[in-house]
């Protein structure tokens, strides 16, 4: 039986010449990523196991990006914990203030991720990389430990669900928009530990950031991992961040999927995550009159440069309503200054929008947009949990940049033809 281009990687860094859906191998790693949440946790598990370096100063990255820069005493002091570590350790890849950025944005914009590379992270979102046609997961903080100590970890192989993707997306749908129509289609369990491929004519219509923001959000389907064959878009933005070699994979003709779902994207319309659970999702004409009171455009999903093109086209020459505080996050500190350079900062501040530096913050209910009780937020971001954003008594709305820009004018969420009554 063939093998699925995960299987593929897998087997390569298990040095295998094959490997089977349920079997247990262990791994080499190319990256062992950590954030100024998980970092300090993973550090003390490290010092726990007794060990004293770690297995290569270049391919463990640690990127502050949650509480920072620090919002009070506590994330002061778990980045310090980390920052000493890093030093002493000699970490090439540490990103502090000022050179951080949101990590699952800023690690392929680094270079640091290329195709057929094994990635885990002490974080759920690391998955993104499978845009990149490498093998990204998240894990615990244990699991960090273990792979900054070893260089190596347990895995069992995963099955795999094939999406065959047709067509091509309409004006204002976007890769955010196919990913919360999957999710609502089969649930937040429907890819339990499972490979979620993305194959067929249409990924060629896809951009990078459409499948950053899918892969993205993988886990929120119950993935282990998301991954995209490599084409030609994905050869130019490799060749245009790395320089770092690269290995492609292809799945096998008689790879065996646990199931196949054929999606046209042309069919698709713009969707909307409802609270509690990103598979409650609704197509934008079925949302109803829905008051929101602030928007979020950024995150590791939605936080890069196309992302923060769009808002602004949608933005340029209106105001935002006034009931609706609206906070714009570019992804790095490179796409922030793109935003300034391009003018797109001018027409955020212009619109009545808050411009923050690169942060997760709000997300998790971090800082830098805390809601109250009571509050309903339309974002960008990956989760709508209960509290996931503040009050336990908030609601999260998942979006598109797109309908985050059409909404924040319009007061309440909107498609974002409600600008310009139809296509641009």
């Amino acid at each position: 039986m063939g093998m699925t281009m995960t299987q593929k990687i897998l087997a390569k860094h298990a040095g295998l010449e094959e490997v089977n859906a349920g079997q247990f191998i262990e791994m080499d790693l190319d990256i062992v990523l950590g954030n100024d949440i998980t970092t300090p946790v993973a550090i003390k598990e490290f010092e726990k196991m007794g060990a004293k370096k770690i297995y290569d100063k270049d391919k463990v990255v640690v990127v502050f990006d949650h509480f920072v820069p620090a919002k009070d005493i506590k994330s002061a002091e778990q980045c310090k914990v980390s920052r000493c570590f890093c030093k002493e350790q000699g970490v090439t890849n540490f990103f502090d203030v000022g050179q951080m950025g949101i990590e699952h944005a800023l690690l392929p914009e680094k270079g640091l991720v290329v195709a057929g590379d094994t990635v885990i992270g002490a974080d759920s979102h690391t998955c993104t990389y499978g845009a990149l046609g490498a093998f990204s997961t998240g894990g615990g903080s244990t699991d960090m430990a273990a792979g900054m100590a070893t260089g190596q970890l347990w895995f069992k192989v995963p099955s795999a669900i094939k999406f065959n993707l047709t067509g091509k997306l309409n004006k204002w749908v976007s890769g955010k928009d196919v990913i919360l129509y999957i999710i609502g289609k089969i649930g937040v369990d429907g890819a339990l530990y499972k490979s979620m491929e993305f194959t067929g004519e249409g990924v060629k219509e896809l951009s990078m950031d459409d499948r950053f923001a899918i892969c993205n959000m993988a886990i929120e389907a119950g993935g282990k991992n998301g991954i995209f064959p490599v084409d030609e878009k994905t050869i130019e933005y490799m060749k245009e961040h790395s320089t770092k070699e690269y290995t492609i994979y292809e799945t096998d003709n008689d790879a065996e999927y646990d199931e196949v779902i054929d999606i046209d994207l042309s069919t698709l319309k713009s969707t909307v995550s409802f609270p509690h659970l990103p598979e409650n999702t609704r197509s934008i004409d079925n949302v109803g009159n829905v008051k929101i009171d602030q928007v979020v455009i950024g995150s590791c999903t939605n936080g890069r440069i196309e992302d923060m093109r769009v808002a602004a086209e949608i933005l340029k020459g209106h105001k935002v309503h006034p009931d609706v505080r609206t906070i714009i996050i570019p992804a790095t500190q490179a796409i922030y200054k793109q935003c300034i350079t391009e003018g797109l900062t001018e027409i955020f501040i212009d619109a009545g929008a808050a411009v923050s530096t690169p942060t997760c913050g709000p997300c998790l209910g971090g800082y830098m947009g805390i809601l109250a009780e009571g509050e309903k937020a339309l974002a960008t971001t990956n989760r709508n949990f209960i509290g996931r954003m503040g009050h336990p008594g908030s609601e999260v709305y998942l979006a598109s940049p797109a309908v985050a820009a059409a909404s924040a004018i319009a007061g309440k969420i909107a498609d974002p033809n409600f600008i310009y009554g139809g296509n641009k």
